[in-house]
């Protein structure tokens, strides 16, 4: 009886093995390319890789059935643009020829060339190229998601979709007090971003009336107003034409919206000394800490920071040669930006097409980034640099400089350039308009 049970048990056994064996190979899909993320820089190579090496050679895992340009939503926070002028459908950005896998990234596991997608998916590859951003961390300021939800509270966010349209409400209804603006620790998206919110509010207060009446303060956690010299000094000059109030080493805490308070911590370097502040305000604007996402943070592609471990002059992988990043997920230091990623995109698949070929990447990458410094409604300042934090100019002009041209460049053409040309992986950053407005000698 015994002999007749264990034997039944073990053909049971058998016969679940086989069932999620045969469940496992239905699940289980393989690409010569596998680019985890559909946001600027996955939608760029997969489109460059697409085109070249044909249909069902690619595939891109992503879930957002909307992809949205960023860069764009300092100007739908001003009231300059729409939310919707920021949004297009995902569907109609996947390449044509690509494999769009619309489920969320569980694992990877590089030893066995795999990434593990939601449903118990299993997707292997011949090369991978992780592009897959990084996390807005409301939730690392006490009392700041409620508040954000709170229509009532006076604070809103231009880092989110969902927040980015309420900042536009708050500046157009503030009749005046308090208008405070922050900004956290680095790293992240676009660093001028939450200064550049400020100066619209700004000139939006002057032109309402309400400037006189008002109080506007820049609470910064960081010791710099800007990480680049010649750009630092052109801001200090606007602030000081604009009254604003400057707070360095001032990183946000806590939000208390029913008193409209905020509490910050006050570092003091040189004496090695913290403080809690607390401010009142009537409107804020929260630039929220931002980090790795967990599922990169955990894994075996991630330094110990949590970011992807890339060569930053060939964006190929320093343990796993077949693996390759690009954009804001990586561990390249210079600034998270949509300009970036184009500069990245074409040495990424250099960098690629050399290791095909059995060759070593060349390093190229100079950590080219940019970020347009709107100043005010017709003013911008283009910031471009490179790893050295030395300026990086595509223009033969003084960009250092307030500019409506550099304005209307932002506003109008970026995105054009963005949807038609760093989407479809056929602009890889200004490196060769550069060399030919300044005649070659750049």
């Amino acid at each position: 009886m015994a002999s007749l049970l264990q034997f039944s048990l073990l053909s049971t056994t058998r016969a679940t093995l086989r069932h999620l064996s045969s469940a496992a190979v239905r699940n289980k899909e393989s690409y010569q390319f596998v680019v985890a993320g559909g946001g600027a820089g996955g939608l760029a190579i997969a489109s460059s890789l697409a085109r070249k090496h044909g249909e069902g050679s690619v595939a891109v895992i992503e879930p957002s059935e909307t992809h949205y340009y960023q860069p764009l939503w300092t100007l739908v926070g001003g009231g300059e643009k729409s939310l919707q002028d920021s949004a297009k459908p995902t569907s109609k950005l996947i390449p044509k020829n690509a494999k769009w896998i619309k489920a969320k990234v569980e694992g990877f596991e590089p030893k066995e060339n795999a990434v593990y997608v939601s449903d118990n998916q299993k997707v292997t590859y011949d090369y991978l190229v992780v592009a897959m951003g990084l996390q807005v961390n409301f939730n690392k300021i006490s009392g700041l998601p409620e508040a954000l939800e709170d229509p009532t509270s006076g604070i809103a966010s231009n880092f989110s979709p969902k927040y980015v349209t309420k900042t536009f409400d708050l500046i157009k209804n503030f009749k005046g007090g308090v208008a405070i603006f922050t900004m956290p620790p680095l790293p992240i998206k676009c660093p001028g971003a939450p200064q550049k919110i400020m100066y619209l509010a700004e000139d939006y207060f002057q032109k309402s009336g309400v400037r006189d009446q008002s109080t506007v303060i820049f609470n910064s956690a960081l010791q710099v107003i800007f990480g680049v010299k010649k750009y630092a000094q052109s801001l200090w000059k606007v602030i000081e034409r604009k009254g604003i109030h400057v707070n360095l080493q001032t990183n946000l805490l806590e939000v208390i919206p029913e008193e409209k308070k905020a509490i910050f911590v006050v570092t003091n370097l040189e004496e090695g000394t913290t403080q809690k502040k607390t401010y009142d305000y009537d409107m804020m604007h929260v630039s929220p800490p931002m980090g790795p996402l967990p599922v990169l943070k955990d894994s075996p592609v991630a330094d110990v920071n949590g970011w992807v471990e890339v060569n930053k002059g060939t964006m190929q992988h320093v343990r796993y040669p077949n693996v390759f990043a690009i954009g804001d997920c990586t561990s390249v230091p210079t600034s998270k930006t949509a300009a970036a990623v184009a500069g990245q995109s074409g040495v990424l698949l250099d960098s690629l097409s050399c290791v095909m070929k059995g060759k070593k990447p060349v390093e190229q990458y100079d950590g080219y980034t940019s970020c347009p410094l709107i100043t005010g409604y017709g003013k911008t300042i283009l910031a471009e640099f490179d790893f050295n934090a030395q300026p990086l100019e595509t223009f033969p002009i003084d960009q250092g400089k307030e500019r409506t041209s550099m304005y209307y460049l932002k506003r109008d053409v970026m995105p054009e350039v963005y949807w038609s040309g760093l989407l479809q992986g056929v602009w890889k950053g200004p490196r060769v308009v550069r060399k030919m407005l300044h005649l070659g000698m750049k």
